[in-house]
């Protein structure tokens, strides 16, 4: 499910390079921690939520075929405060 996760998310980005998948074990559950450039955020996410819910819906679907859970989650990283 990871590879589907890169190829679509990467075809999405304008910066393929800076996208970072990494997956987390949580008891049955692997949650795929998605990272992408602050720039290719939006468009990941699309308006109102359209893209990363339908990202969402077909790895859920995939998942299932195989019999596992699957989850994705945007992660952002924040920058530094200033004066820290």
């Amino acid at each position: 499910m990871q590879e589907f996760l890169d190829y679509v998310v990467k075809g999405l980005v304008d910066h393929p390079e800076a996208v970072s998948i990494t997956p987390v074990q949580k008891d049955n559950l692997t949650v795929y921690e998605l990272r992408v450039d602050t720039r290719d955020v939006a468009r990941v996410i699309g308006r109102q939520g359209t893209t990363i819910n339908a990202i969402r819906s077909l790895l859920v679907v995939g998942s299932a075929k195989k019999g596992i859970r699957c989850a994705v989650e945007i992660m952002e990283d924040r920058p530094a405060e200033a004066g820290k």
